[in-house]
């Protein structure tokens, strides 16, 4: 191919997906293979056009022999371009030890961690690696006999953000030397034979990994063995298994736009720690995005995590949908699903339940009537009072379960709010019998967690509201009421009126 071809190829490729910033350094991760070394030469006659000054990034894995004399080949081509260059050494395979990890991930880790610290250091915001259409074709087919979904059967994209490739740091670092930074790979779309030829053509002598000869390792028995058994079925298998990326990368986009709009209506209250969903919310949706809220789950608890199995995401789905009340399902990372009677838990086996955010109290409290009853830092009850003739057209189809209305003729007497009684009942508005606080909640799918928490307040020791559940109808606004009492819960800061 002429060197203008491919020049051309490429810069089309970088302009159409724009992976290259105007003014900006670009880190070049450069190993001395083919792959790098051709990408390097050709950003070299690209990146003035883009006002980008370029600086090698090579990692020493510390694992062959070979390691040393390859940062030294490296560093000897910068000399000869003339570009900056920084060479680091990792003990990879301590690493690799350390952390329970294979050398071939260890490896990536460190590498990618490297590139995203010189990235920070040097105020970068890209990161260009050398991996080609080949490399693709070998990653998708690594991914389908691992068995990944739709994120995985995509391959690699020509821009990824640092911060999505799970590199196990600390998420201090992560923060520091991921955020902001963005992986460009301009060479996706050129084959490991146009590589080696451009490299012949401009005579740019590039060492040679053994090891990619050693069938030992996953990605090469697919090289050696996998693809030429596929190629002998179908000789244009490549070209499939990247189109069929492509394509499957055009679904996944919308299943994550479905989820962006998803997320906020199922999701109740979300920590480092833990997820709590709401239940029925999660039921309704249909099983693809009920796969993809949990696959999200478990990433944003767990970010260092890179595969989350068919059989982990089915069990947990299993229980969602058929599960009883306590029920559970492992998960990667450490992780546990918990069922609820109106919520499912994500969290680590032996985290508890969170408490939501709504009033509570642990002790008797007078209330003011009217005035401000405050409960704690975060909570208070107003109480207010107003004509029959003030209440809001709608006031009967209040939408706030922490607002109620009263008789005020009716609460005469001492006001408290307090934690339940075993003994204590009502009449529940709409019920029209006596029911016990107890099984009023039970019947509500209050969660069990709560209701020790949960405020009643009553007046001369009779229950007049079970607050957010349900007021007593004995104390209810009627067609007799001549005077209101307005209640409301607010948060500190909330609007009073």
């Amino acid at each position: 191919m002429p060197q203008s071809e491919l020049i051309q190829r490429v810069q089309t490729a970088i302009e159409e997906q724009g992976l290259l910033p105007t003014g900006e350094p670009v880190i070049v991760g450069v190993s001395g293979g083919p792959d790098s070394l051709c990408l390097l030469h050709l950003l070299r006659q690209i990146a003035p056009a883009y006002d980008a000054t370029l600086h090698v990034g090579h990692l020493n894995h510390g694992i062959r022999p070979s390691a040393a004399a390859e940062a030294a080949h490296v560093a000897q081509r910068c000399r000869q371009w003339h570009l900056a260059c920084t060479i680091e050494t990792v003990d990879v395979p301590a690493h690799a030890a350390a952390h329970g990890l294979s050398l071939e991930e260890a490896a990536r880790q460190a590498r990618y961690a490297f590139l995203g610290r010189l990235a920070h250091q040097l105020g970068s915001h890209t990161i260009a690696v050398g991996h080609n259409a080949d490399d693709q074709v070998e990653t998708v087919l690594m991914h389908l006999l691992r068995g990944s979904g739709l994120a995985g059967l995509r391959g690699m994209r020509p821009r990824t953000p640092l911060d999505e490739l799970r590199l196990g740091l600390e998420p201090e670092v992560a923060a520091r030397v991921q955020r902001g930074v963005t992986l460009v790979r301009p060479l996706l779309e050129v084959t490991r034979a146009e590589i080696e030829a451009y490299c012949q053509e401009h005579g740019i002598e590039p060492l040679y990994d053994a090891s990619n000869l050693d069938t030992t390792l996953f990605r090469n028995r697919i090289r050696h063995e996998l693809l030429p058994t596929l190629a002998s079925y179908n000789p244009r298998i490549r070209t499939v298994l990247r189109r069929m990326a492509e394509a499957l990368t055009g679904d996944y986009d919308v299943l994550r736009g479905l989820l962006a709009e998803t997320w906020p209506a199922v999701v109740r209250h979300e920590t480092g720690e833990h997820i709590m969903m709401d239940l029925s919310a999660l039921r309704e949706l249909p099983v693809g995005l009920q796969r993809s809220v949990l696959r999200e789950g478990v990433q944003r608890l767990r970010q260092s995590l890179r595969d989350i199995s068919y059989e982990h995401v089915e069990a947990a789905l299993e229980i969602l949908m058929r599960g009883q009340t306590g029920d559970q399902a492992t998960l990667p990372g450490g992780l546990m699903l918990t069922l609820g009677y109106e919520a499912v838990l994500l969290a680590p086996k032996g985290v508890g339940w969170p408490r939501e955010d709504r009033p509570r109290v642990h002790e008797p409290l007078p209330v003011h009537l009217p005035g401000t009853t405050p409960l704690d830092e975060r909570w208070q009850l107003r109480a207010a009072s107003l004509p029959r003739s003030a209440l809001p057209p709608d006031w009967d189809a209040n939408p706030d379960p922490y607002t109620g209305y009263f008789d005020a003729d009716r609460l005469q007497g001492d006001l408290l709010l307090r934690p339940r009684e075993p003994s204590d009942a009502l009449y529940p508005l709409g019920l029209g019998h006596r029911q016990s606080v107890k099984e009023l909640l039970i019947n509500a799918k209050a969660p069990r967690h709560e209701r020790d928490s949960l405020p009643i307040l009553v007046c001369e020791d009779e229950v007049v509201w079970v607050v957010g559940v349900r007021i007593d109808a004995r104390y209810a606004v009627s067609e007799q009421t001549r005077q209101v009492y307005k209640l409301r819960f607010l948060r500190e800061g909330e609007d009073t009126a």
